[in-house]
């Protein structure tokens, strides 16, 4: 009879988050894009315009690392960007999630850990309706695999495991540190440069390229090109590494998140 009264909390208790964390997405997405004419769209024009742009500048240089193919440098650097953006984004916006909401939490008894997840949930809708779409036609096409096509769903599933232990962390540092911020954005810019985005990592010396293991996402925007540019089967490797990496991280984040939680009532 005990069990069963604590399944049935537990069961109340993710029923009620879950509820409460589809409100707060609806909300960011409409308070994000109220008045815009393509809505969540604009998540996919960034990308393709840098595309373009990097394109011009170094395709013609770097296509020789992609088969001497200019458009297989532009499914490179797409893959790139999107991992980079969405990551970017998604902890930038997670970063001030529980001190923006700190009147409300003041008033109300709500779970704290939803408020930075809202923000991570926000923009996998907004992949998940934008980019992804198109980066499945661009991956059946280039492989003509469903197999590969399926296989997209695992980096971008260790994707968002990194972006959401990031999120806990930095949300939760954020309300100790109110100058986090500024640091956070040359942590991204170091993030974005260290990642091969609009490079082949083929390019980087060796002595550096040992460092690059360090940045989470480099794994992530490995797999995600093996499985859209190649013709063969998805790496296994890298999909369990950039996986591994994504769990790591999001349990590193979330035990932050947890030991300081009680300290945030009297700081907001």
């Amino acid at each position: 009879m005990i069990i069963s009264l604590k399944d049935s909390s537990t069961w109340l208790q993710a029923r009620r988050y879950w509820e409460l964390l589809h409100v707060l997405v609806a909300r960011n997405l409409k308070v994000r894009y109220r008045g815009s004419f393509l809505g969540v769209y604009w998540s996919l024009f960034n990308p393709l315009i840098m595309t373009g742009l990097y394109t011009a500048i170094f395709g013609t240089t770097f296509a020789s690392y992609y088969g001497n193919s200019i458009l297989n440098y532009v499914l490179a650097a797409f893959t790139g960007l999107v991992v980079i953006n969405f990551f970017s984004a998604s902890t930038s916006q997670a970063l001030s999630s529980v001190v923006g909401n700190g009147s409300l939490l003041n008033k109300i008894s709500l779970p704290v850990s939803v408020f930075p997840v809202s923000m991570i949930g926000a923009n996998i809708f907004q992949f998940s309706v934008g980019t992804f779409p198109l980066l499945a036609v661009m991956t059946l096409i280039n492989s003509k695999s469903l197999v590969n096509v399926f296989a997209l769903v695992f980096p971008f599933l260790a994707l968002i495991l990194v972006s959401t232990g990031i999120g806990f962390l930095v949300s939760a540092l954020y309300v100790f540190f109110r100058d986090l911020p500024y640091f956070y954005e040359l942590v991204v810019f170091v993030i974005w440069l260290s990642s091969p985005i609009f490079y082949p990592a083929a390019i980087v010396p060796p002595q550096v390229r040992q460092f690059l293991g360090f940045n989470p996402l480099s794994p992530i925007i490995e797999s995600l090109r093996q499985i859209t540019l190649s013709h063969s089967r998805p790496d296994l490797s890298l999909i369990w590494g950039a996986l591994l990496s994504g769990v790591i991280i999001l349990a590193l984040g979330w035990t932050c998140f947890h030991l300081w939680r009680h300290q945030f009532m009297d700081l907001l």
